[in-house]
C-alpha cells in the first residue's frame, strides 16, 4: 500500500466495543430490487456482497420499519418478524466478506409513495407537502401514531439483533420522517412533538432511546447504533447549517457509536447560518470533536479524494457511487493499485459489475444524478 493512504486503513474501536478494521464504510445504496413483499432478491445480495470485501463496515440499503414507510418500489422490509430469515441472509452475505453488517432502518413519512401505502394514507408530522415535485399532501400523525412509530423503530432494531447484524443505523436523513420532525418546514405542530427546535427534536431522540432500549434488552453481544442526517434543506423555512450543528452536538451526547453525515459532495459548503468558507464536514467534525466518530463522504471516486475528505477531520469515509463503478476500489488501494481505480461507469459493464436491472435503469434514466457515466 502507498503509505500516503495508510490513515484510511487504521482500525477504529467504537463505543460499543466493536473494532472496525479500517476507516472505509460502504454507504447505504438503495438497489430498488427487493420483491414486492420486501423480501430480498439474489441480485441485490450479489450486488452488496461484491462491494463489501475489504470495508471496515457495510451499511445496508434502507429497510422500512412499518407498512407505508416505503418511498420507492423495491425496498426491503424490516417491519415484521417474518422478515428475520431474510435479514439473516443479508447480514451473513455481508459478514462473509470479513466486515461488519449494519442494517439501516427508516420510515419515509410524507415522502412515501402513495401507491405503496395501505389505502394511500401518507402521513407526516404535519399536513405540509414537500415542495419537491411528485409528493402528495400527507395526513398529520396523531400522538398515539407517533408513539407507535417509535415502538416500531425499536422492533426493527430487535429484528436486526436476532438476525445477526452487527448494528443498526437510524435513518434521519434524505427528507424522511425523522428529518421531517426536526425540520421547521415539515413540522408545524404545537404539541410536545413540535414548535420549538427542542420539541422538534423530541421524535428523533425518542427513536434513539427506543432503539437503545431494544438493543439493551435483546443483544447479548456488542451492537452498533448509528444515526444519519442531512445537514441543510433548500426550503424556507427549512433546516440551516446552524440547525445541523446543533443536531450534531445533541447527537454527540446520545452515546451513539457514530454520526453519519449525508452530503452529495464532501466538498460542499453551507448555504447559510455558518462559515461558508469551510465545508460542512469540517464544521460538523469540529462541533462533535472527539465525542463520537463522524462518517462523511459524497462524490468520492479516487483514493486522493477519500484522503482529502478524511483530512476534513472526520473519522470514517463513506463510499457509494465510487463502489458502484469499481467494486474493487478498496482492495485496489490496499494493494497499491489506486491508479487502476475506474471512475467512469461504462454502458456495457452491468454484468461485470453485477448491478441489478432496476438500479441500472435508474442510473441510466438519470445519468446527471450519477456523474461518471459514458
Amino acid at each position: 500500500m502507498n503509505p500516503l493512504y495508510a490513515p484510511l486503513f487504521e482500525p477504529l474501536t467504537l463505543r460499543s466495543g466493536i473494532t472496525l478494521d479500517n476507516r472505509i464504510v460502504v454507504a447505504p445504496m438503495t438497489h430498488y430490487s427487493s420483491h414486492p413483499d420486501g423480501t430480498l432478491t439474489d441480485e441485490e445480495l450479489h450486488f452488496i456482497a461484491r462491494r463489501s470485501r475489504g470495508a471496515g463496515m457495510v451499511i445496508t440499503a434502507c429497510a422500512y420499519i412499518a407498512p407505508g414507510g416505503q418511498d420507492a418500489a423495491g425496498e426491503p422490509a424490516a417491519d415484521r418478524d417474518e422478515m428475520i430469515p431474510e435479514l439473516r441472509r443479508w447480514a451473513r452475505v455481508i459478514q462473509a466478506q470479513g466486515t461488519k453488517a449494519v442494517l439501516q432502518i427508516h420510515h419515509s413519512g410524507r415522502n412515501a409513495d402513495p401507491g405503496l401505502v395501505p389505502n394511500g394514507d401518507v402521513v407526516g408530522p404535519s399536513a405540509i407537502k414537500d415542495e419537491a415535485g411528485g409528493f402528495v399532501l400527507p395526513r398529520e400523525l396523531a400522538p398515539h401514531e407517533i408513539e407507535e412509530l417509535i415502538r416500531q423503530f425499536g422492533e426493527a432494531a430487535r429484528r436486526a439483533v436476532i438476525a445477526g447484524f452487527d448494528g443498526v443505523e437510524i435513518h434521519g436523513a434524505f427528507g424522511f420522517l425523522l428529518q421531517q420532525f426536526y425540520s421547521p418546514h415539515g413540522n408545524r405542530r404545537d404539541d410536545r412533538w413540535g414548535g420549538s427546535g427542542e420539541r422538534r427534536l423530541a421524535f428523533p431522540l425518542a427513536v434513539i432511546d427506543e432503539v437503545k432500549k431494544a438493543v439493551a434488552r435483546h443483544a447479548d453481544r456488542p451492537f452498533i447504533i448509528g444515526y444519519r442526517f442531512t445537514p441543510e434543506e433548500a426550503t424556507t423555512p427549512g433546516l440551516t447549517m446552524a440547525d445541523a450543528l446543533h443536531l450534531a452536538d445533541v447527537l454527540a451526547k446520545q452515546e451513539l457509536d457514530y454520526i453519519h453525515v449525508l452530503t452529495n459532495d464532501y466538498r460542499s459548503r453551507p448555504r447559510r447560518e455558518a462559515d461558508v468558507t469551510r465545508t460542512r464536514l469540517e464544521l460538523i467534525a469540529e462541533a462533535v470533536g472527539s465525542r463520537t466518530p463522524v462518517i462523511g463522504g459524497g462524490s468520492i471516486y479516487t483514493a486522493d479524494e477519500a484522503l482529502e475528505a478524511y483530512e476534513t477531520g472526520i473519522d470514517l469515509i463513506s463510499l457509494a457511487r465510487g463502489l458502484v463503478i469499481d467494486p474493487d476500489w478498496i482492495e485496489k488501494v490496499k494493494q497499491g493499485r489506486e491508479a487502476d481505480i475506474e471512475t467512469t461507469l461504462r454502458a456495457d459493464a452491468q454484468q461485470r459489475l453485477v448491478i441489478p436491472d432496476p438500479l441500472w435503469r435508474m442510473i441510466w434514466g438519470d445519468p446527471g444524478w450519477f456523474p461518471g457515466t459514458s
